[in-house]
């Protein structure tokens, strides 16, 4: 028998306010433990939260961005479990009546393009942070920081939609994309400003009875989701031949092992003894507080992909690359505008500048390279003034010394290095001026009368030869397009006579 998996995700973004979402406490990641706390957060006795009117504008954002139907009332419940990082022993989320509903994304391109249904967006804050001494299963303690607590999230839950762990990246990916085109998460899944759980499930191909579904978490990159994701499959379908019973649980994956591993049995929503949050009344929205947030949307990772497509003529595979990040995609048109030859300037971009940047861990933001820089070096190698192969080495010369990677910088004392400055001190200008040309070629060929009488036989190869010897009497740096060029007008003038 064929089986097919179903999955749906369920996931967590911080949202990027500078305070808590029921309290003034900051959000800044990485202080020290227990710095940004107050007796709101805490949950202590007798304390009330007053709801960021911020966070609930950024869960609007997210919404409309999806397509969702936004509630025009919808309120906070009480979801009630006892772990040590929830000093409150509840959380304040939302359940019965949620934010926003029915909106849906797509991925994939072309045959593939595939609609993923949105069931939910809610807002919820985040409990604390428990730090095991060792392996959690076997430290002999742990401690708790509760800086984590309160902070704002939402949680978007996917309708079970997904078939595989390829689609189930893409739309993750996709989702990451929007919310940081928004500027409402800044997506780091290492620092758990963006979180993935997963509902599994397997069931006979051409079925539309949903399987018994296990939980995954613990997933903080997109390899380890789709790692996560392929294991359990093959775990849940070898059992499912092998005529064993499904059993619903909560299962942590286990990066180094490469494995998941039963955590709990999974609990259902009667088991959080759910109810309506007595200190909080109903968020309340209206056409009057969406219409602005509805105008200030920004061109959205899909139809600037389009537009990429339509209006510089890129493939859609490039359009795609450049519009994944809303940063690198204006970096991409701050240097088309500066330059215009929209497909140099991607394959500049695309192939040198994040080659580079994956290769050192960064992010465009924090590109040495500046799109001017791209521009110039364009404009450079357009005009003549350097040879392709020269620009590369200028290209990395600009990004190096202005991260520093080679000690103290030659252009330091003027600020950063530009193009300019590189190509000056290392003498790459190009020859280009035709008279200084011809006179090398006039001498390359006359001290080559025999190879041009072998050309002038039909060996092709003898010009290319003759090609090498005027590059190498300009140790390099003539124009190769002009010496070809002088090259065969000479040997067809000469033929003539």
């Amino acid at each position: 028998m064929t089986f097919e998996a179903v999955i749906g995700l369920e996931v967590h973004a911080q949202l990027l306010t500078r305070s808590k979402v029921f309290c003034g406490c900051a959000t800044t990641f990485g202080e020290a433990p227990n710095t940004q706390t107050c007796p709101v957060c805490l949950g202590m006795p007798g304390v009330l939260p007053v709801l960021n009117r911020d966070a609930v504008a950024f869960a609007l954002k997210m919404a409309l961005a999806t397509g969702c139907t936004i509630a025009p009332s919808s309120r906070f419940a009480r979801k009630n479990y006892f772990y040590p990082d929830l000093p409150k022993n509840y959380q304040i989320s939302q359940y019965e009546q949620p934010l926003a509903q029915h909106g849906a994304i797509e991925i994939g391109d072309g045959p593939s393009r595939k609609r993923v249904g949105i069931r939910r967006i809610h807002l919820e804050e985040d409990a604390g942070k428990l730090v095991h001494a060792g392996a959690m299963e076997s430290a002999a303690s742990s401690l708790v920081d509760f800086n984590r607590c309160g902070v704002p999230l939402i949680e978007i839950v996917s309708e079970p939609d997904l078939r595989s762990s390829e689609e189930a990246v893409d739309y993750l990916k996709k989702l990451r994309a929007i919310l940081v085109y928004l500027d409402i998460c800044d997506g780091n899944m290492e620092e758990g400003s963006l979180r993935c759980d997963a509902n599994v499930s397997v069931r006979p191909a051409g079925s539309t009875v949903l399987g018994v579904k296990t939980e995954v978490k613990n997933m903080n990159s997109y390899r380890n989701v789709q790692r996560a994701l392929e294991y359990e499959i093959q775990r849940l379908t070898k059992r499912l031949e092998a005529g064993e019973r499904i059993v619903q649980e909560t299962r942590l994956w286990d990066a180094d092992q490469g494995i998941t591993l039963a955590m709990r049995s999974k609990e259902e929503a009667h088991d959080y003894r759910y109810f309506p949050e007595p200190d909080l009344v109903p968020v309340v929205v209206d056409e009057a507080w969406l219409q602005p947030l509805r105008a200030g949307l920004p061109e959205l990772p899909d139809a600037r992909k389009a537009r990429f497509v339509g209006q510089y003529g890129l493939p859609g595979y490039d359009a795609g690359v450049l519009t994944a990040s809303r940063r690198l995609a204006d970096f991409y048109e701050e240097g088309v505008r500066l330059h215009p030859d929209p497909k140099a300037a991607s394959n500049w971009v695309m192939v040198e500048l994040l080659g580079l940047l994956n290769r050192d861990g960064l992010d465009i933001t924090e590109s040495p390279v500046a799109a001017q820089d791209v521009a110039d070096l364009l404009e450079a190698v357009r005009s003549g003034k350097i040879s392709g192969s020269a620009a590369k080495t200028v290209f990395e010369k600009v990004y190096a010394e202005n991260r520093g990677e080679r000690g103290a910088m030659a252009g330091a004392a003027a600020g950063r290095v530009t193009v300019a400055d590189v190509i000056k001190r290392e003498a790459l200008e190009q020859i280009s001026d035709a008279g200084e040309l011809a006179r090398i070629v006039d001498e390359v060929l006359a001290a080559h009368a025999s190879v041009v009488a072998e050309y002038r036989a039909g060996k092709e190869k003898s010009f290319t030869f003759l090609v090498g010897q005027a590059m190498r009497a300009t140790r390099g740096k003539g124009n190769p397009k002009v010496i070809n060029d002088l090259l065969r007008a000479r040997l067809a003038r000469d033929a003539g006579k």
